[in-house]
């Protein structure tokens, strides 16, 4: 699974490439929504940031006034940043976890389509090679200065491109390779703690 992130200023399009890719049943995980979901009344993110912030930045019904906060930390960077942070790590586990939702998805599909165990399944997606072999990094930049159908094009490319299986290099580098690496060594440290008792 490859992951790609989609960035861009205010009104540069992200939400348009967005919704092609999720018409092209590429899986998306918005950091926006992420990011509103962090600031919901009661959240540990709603906690620190109403601790930092104060009472004056809530809405009648206990949630952020959104608007109110973004005229604070929009005119003053050190605010902004202590906001950033403050949210940064509830941001990034929640994608991570919408992440982790979407491999063990792809892990159970491919165990249905087979009919294959999730150990089966892990071996078959870990022993995938690459198609492009002399690829080993690719920067993908999407303008969208021109029509909706040149747009459309772009995409298209970049639908090709992202869909292409990864290398080793690749999948080693991705949060799934990652995330192999550190079950192997747990794994292997539980085996070892077993035996040696």
């Amino acid at each position: 699974m490859r992951i790609v992130g989609l960035t861009g200023g205010i009104s540069s399009g992200k939400s348009t490439v967005s919704n092609l890719f999720k018409a092209n049943d590429v899986p998306v995980v918005d950091a926006d929504i992420i990011a509103r979901d962090v600031l919901k009344k009661g959240t540990g993110g709603w906690k620190k940031v109403v601790a930092a912030f104060g009472e004056d930045i809530l809405l009648p019904n206990g949630e952020v006034d959104r608007s109110k906060l973004g005229q604070i930390v929009f005119s003053d960077s050190s605010k902004r940043q202590l906001l950033n942070g403050l949210l940064a790590p509830y941001i990034s586990s929640g994608i991570f976890m919408e992440v982790l939702k979407l491999w063990i998805k792809g892990c159970k599909r491919l165990m249905a389509r087979d009919r294959t165990s999730e150990e089966d399944a892990r071996n078959r997606i870990n022993a995938q090679m690459p198609l492009d072999i002399k690829r080993n990094n690719a920067d993908i930049v999407i303008n969208n200065t021109g029509t909706l159908d040149d747009l459309n094009e772009q995409v298209r490319k970049v639908l090709f491109e992202i869909k292409r299986p990864l290398n080793w290099t690749e999948f080693w580098l991705s949060r799934q390779g990652a995330l192999s690496a550190l079950v192997s060594v747990v794994v292997g440290v539980l085996i070892f703690r077993k035996v040696s008792c």
